[in-house]
């Protein structure tokens, strides 16, 4: 059983979707604290052919320290529904997929969102589908998980039934990989080559941007692209 674990994120990058392919089970960490400037709560497209931050406002004051993911509220004082659709019609409206996607997103943001977490298990839902992958998402705050940082880590693979642990690049900086051997769980690291793809208006590839650019400008060819050029390398037998 391949476990992954991260983060919810909105509108995320390639690489995210790419290790929940490559996963039996992954694990939306959201019962952990949310962490300021993180992809969380933002993302970037590709507008007149630079990267924009789509960034949704939320509500923090005094809560930093005690705001789990999941609790996250979202300021709706701000238009943001309303400046992150005209920016994704003025980035991709000409895009060859977007009016097959259109009515998704217009949706998504007339609807009235007052939890972070809601709003990134629905779009992230819908990508998912739309690069059919059907991997199994659970998220950690439905589970009874003790532990801080690794044995969190293990403890979530372990409710998983996990006999491998799929890791971010970073997590070679933080993970201690005596206590995975120790739970009998192989542990390998994702290193993803992100593809290069024709983006509508761009003259320089820009990488890293949501997975939105890659869906909006190639549809059904999308999932194949994803994982063309990807790999996990394998740290720990």
């Amino acid at each position: 059983m391949i476990v992954s674990i991260n983060q919810p994120a909105y509108l995320p990058w390639l690489g995210y979707f790419e290790r929940i392919a490559r996963s039996d089970v992954h694990v939306v960490l959201d019962h952990v604290q949310f962490e300021k400037n993180s992809f969380v709560n933002r993302n970037r497209v590709l507008v007149n052919g630079g990267p924009t931050w789509l960034t949704v406002p939320i509500k923090t004051k005094g809560r930093f320290g005690d705001l789990p993911i999941c609790d996250v509220e979202i300021d709706n004082q701000h238009p943001w529904c309303r400046k992150h659709w005209e920016t994704l019609k003025q980035a991709y409206g000409q895009a060859p997929f977007f009016d097959e996607h259109a009515e998704f997103f217009a949706q998504v943001y007339e609807h009235g969102w007052t939890h972070l977490s809601a709003l990134c298990q629905h779009t992230t839902r819908y990508l998912l589908d739309a690069f059919s992958i059907d991997t199994k998402c659970i998220c950690s705050s439905t589970l009874e998980i003790i532990g801080h940082r690794n044995e969190m880590l293990v403890n979530l693979c372990q409710s998983s039934d996990a006999t491998e642990y799929i890791s971010g690049a970073l997590g070679r900086d933080y993970i201690d990989p005596t206590l995975f051997e120790d739970a009998n769980i192989a542990l390998s690291f994702q290193d993803y080559d992100h593809p290069q793809y024709p983006q509508i208006r761009g003259r320089i590839f820009a990488s890293h941007l949501s997975a939105v650019d890659l869906l909006f400008n190639h549809g059904p060819e999308s999932r194949n692209i994803l994982l063309n050029e990807s790999h996990v390398s394998q740290d720990c037998p």
